[in-house]
């Protein structure tokens, strides 16, 4: 049934105008392909906001072109969207993947006028190991401060099924081989805790609003999404969740952007408000 509706959607897309796709542009000084971009934009229009998507893959897998209707779902709605690679694990470590995302986003800061985008409205999402990503950029602002950007330019956060918002939680919960693995790529205690972007939920930062999108069955997203959401919330900032309900943790993923799935209606309810109240102007 979802291919059905991912084909109908595309034939439906398919009488406005296509995005134009530039793909594989580098993000760094390197010709490393995991150090690129692709870039989907409306063929007119000026100053319009950017979703920025990060990818999963459980910090060791994945590509920027599995954005399956995505791109044309976003360009339809006005926006300019980004798909970006990253360097994986074991060839350099999580905080220098977070590294690759802030290098993108600063990246499409500079060159977003070329592409009709507005370069400082920036929406950061991600499915998976990317909602980590996506959550930690946006709670751990010396990212993007890294890379000479303001935390001001980011203007929401869409973390998709995320299970490592809180690692230290996650390591304590689940079985001994997982633990295992979490350990080997988040590191020691410390490591773990630096990589949660529930540790950078400090009030009076410059923190962007959260909607935070999950599977309703799967207890460990759940519990880590809302724990996120009540922390930024007892912080004072905006955060809501949303329970997916007969979602599974790829169809969340494939699922966003067609126009009958709920999480899809309440992520754009969720942009659209941000920027018609004008919280996404410079």
């Amino acid at each position: 049934m979802r291919t059905v509706l991912a084909f109908l959607f595309l034939i439906a897309q398919a009488d406005s105008a296509e995005p134009r796709v530039h793909r594989d542009l580098a993000y760094a000084e390197t010709k490393n392909v995991r150090q690129t971009l692709d870039v989907y934009s409306p063929t007119e229009g000026k100053d319009l906001p950017i979703v920025f998507w990060i990818h999963g893959g459980g910090w060791q897998a994945g590509d920027k072109t599995e954005v399956q209707v995505k791109p044309s779902a976003f360009v339809a709605k006005g926006f300019v969207f980004v798909a970006t690679n990253y360097r994986f694990v074991p060839h350099v470590t999580i905080k220098e993947m977070a590294g690759d995302v802030a290098k993108a986003i600063h990246w499409v800061h500079e060159h977003a006028v070329e592409y009709g985008g507005d370069p400082n409205r920036i929406f950061v999402m991600g499915h998976s190991a990317g909602a980590q990503l996506a959550a930690l950029i946006c709670t751990d602002d010396r990212y993007v401060k890294a890379e000479g950007l303001s935390p001001s330019i980011l203007k929401g956060c869409v973390p998709v099924d995320g299970d490592t918002y809180d690692v230290p939680l996650q390591v304590r919960t689940v079985e001994d081989r997982r633990a295992k693995s979490y350990r080997t790529k988040f590191g020691d205690d410390e490591g773990q805790k630096e990589l949660s972007p529930i540790t950078h939920v400090v009030r009076g930062k410059t923190t962007p609003p959260f909607l935070i999108l999950h599977v309703a069955s799967h207890p460990e997203t759940k519990e880590q999404s809302q724990r996120l959401a009540k922390a930024l919330q007892n912080a004072g900032y905006t955060a809501s969740t949303v329970p997916a309900v007969g979602k599974d943790h790829g169809s969340i993923n494939a699922d966003l952007g067609l126009p009958t799935d709920e999480s899809t209606k309440a992520m754009f309810a969720f942009l659209d408000e941000i920027v018609s109240r004008g919280q996404a102007k410079p």
